[in-house]
């Protein structure tokens, strides 16, 4: 029998960029080099666990310089919503819809959101670090817009379905996921990232279009291409769209 070997937990913090604060994880594990990355959620950096503690600090200080440059290079359209905080009376866009943050100050235990109308009230925790209340933030707002759009997006599913497939849809579920854009099961479970819903319409259905060739190809074979060109001729437009503007889908 074979045990995975558990992955040691990432010290979590931000880099301070301008007015910005950009998450970042640092995770010091069995490795030889040391590695720089940003996503779409902020910074990873990952050390060697027997590097000793003054090459530590000078990989962190290389790091933060690291970040703060690619944050500059990519410039505000391209990163806005890395370490991007919410104040009250924040409007935020998503697709054709227009929402209103209300923020109020707890001393609860945990963070909470409500749609009201077109407002979303957030109650946020003071205990909290910021930097767990940023990533709750995006996963709360994520949530409400989700219920918000959740009846929307399954019909669409179910039109294009209609229209191109024909198949069983067992369930419709929007996620808060910055892995994928979404995903299909061999039972006909279709899930879709909240990320997806910043992206223009046509790109959408690509997105949905792609999970529902799934239900016929549980692959990427040439088939599966196949399909979603049959369903959507210039699909390699959408695909392209998403690749180049990733970083702008995300709450």
């Amino acid at each position: 029998m074979f045990f995975k070997k558990k992955q040691p937990k990432p010290e979590q913090t931000f880099v301070e960029v301008g007015e910005r604060k950009i998450p970042a994880k640092i995770y010091v594990e069995m490795r030889r080099g040391v590695r720089f990355s940003l996503g779409k959620n902020g910074a990873i950096l990952r050390m060697p666990v027997l590097l000793p503690s003054s090459a530590k600090q000078k990989e962190l200080e290389r790091f933060r310089a690291w970040v703060i440059q690619k944050i500059e290079e990519k410039g505000p359209e391209d990163s806005h919503s890395l370490g991007k905080t919410y104040q009250g009376g924040d409007q935020l866009q998503v697709g054709s819809r227009n929402y209103i943050l209300k923020i109020d100050w707890t001393t609860n235990k945990t963070h909470s959101a409500r749609l009201h109308g077109k407002t979303i009230h957030l109650r946020l925790t003071q205990t909290d670090s910021e930097v767990n209340r940023i990533k709750s933030v995006r996963q709360l707002l994520s949530r409400v817009v989700a219920q918000d759009f959740q009846a929307e997006m399954e019909r669409r599913v179910q039109e294009l379905n209609h229209l191109f497939f024909k198949k069983n849809i067992k369930n419709v579920s929007l996620k808060y996921n910055t892995s994928n854009w979404g995903s299909c099961s061999n039972v006909g479970n279709i899930n879709l990232s909240t990320c997806l819903l910043f992206a223009p319409d046509d790109v959408v259905d690509y997105v949905i279009i792609h999970e529902l060739a799934h239900l016929l190809e549980m692959n990427h074979s040439p088939r599966f291409w196949k399909h979603v060109e049959n369903a959507m001729p210039d699909y390699k437009e959408k695909k392209k769209w998403l690749k180049q503007n990733w970083q702008s889908c995300n709450f």
